[in-house]
């Protein structure tokens, strides 16, 4: 998911260089609107093996790499597994450590919110999204431990668009086919561009 319009502090190559390990790791080419992948949905990751912590670094870069990224699914590199990444940045008020969790599955939800959304795989496109305001997840953490989130806010929505990129959905499946029709000469333009292979 791309940052919504407000001010957070980026976490860019200053803080890449605060974790060593990801100096040895180059960005993965994100995929974008058009591509069958986004489509498809991931698999299970069974145990956190050395190439699972090698995913988390190259999607960490990769995340960091768009300059405006603050979720990224392993779909979105082209990689079917169930594994996510959220970093928000931090705030004046919070410090926010990334979250890197595989098998991500939401357990409930309540509320309801409204706010616009964005996605690094589909460039450019805004839309107000409709979501649960409040969810409890469970997922497997980069020690292979099952954890518990309960989040609202900022967080729960950017979890609720990268656990659907994982399950084939994008953000704009959500809106009403009205909005899509309104971003169909937009939608069209990123499946006919040329991106990087």
């Amino acid at each position: 998911m791309s940052k919504p319009k407000r001010k957070r502090k980026d976490r860019q190559s200053e803080d890449i260089d605060e974790i060593p390990r990801l100096a040895k790791t180059k960005p993965l080419q994100l995929r974008y609107y058009g591509d069958p992948v986004l489509r498809k949905r991931a698999e299970p990751v069974q145990e956190i093996t050395e190439a699972e912590v090698k995913l988390a670094d190259d999607m960490l870069m990769t995340l960091y790499d768009t300059g405006n990224g603050i979720g990224l699914a392993a779909t979105q590199v082209g990689i079917l597994k169930r594994f996510l990444i959220v970093d928000i940045g931090d705030t004046d008020e919070e410090k926010f450590e990334p979250l890197l969790l595989f098998n991500p599955e939401i357990l409930s939800y309540e509320g309801e919110s409204v706010a616009e959304e964005g996605c690094l795989s589909i460039p450019d496109v805004r839309a107000d999204v409709k979501r649960p305001e409040k969810i409890v997840v469970k997922a497997m953490n980069l020690k292979g431990e099952e954890i518990g989130i309960e989040t609202d806010g900022l967080i729960a929505r950017v979890l609720q668009h990268e656990i659907d990129h994982l399950n084939g959905t994008l953000f704009i499946d959500r809106i009403s086919g009205l909005k899509r029709q309104l971003l169909r000469n937009e939608l069209k333009k990123i499946q006919q561009a040329e991106h990087p292979t």
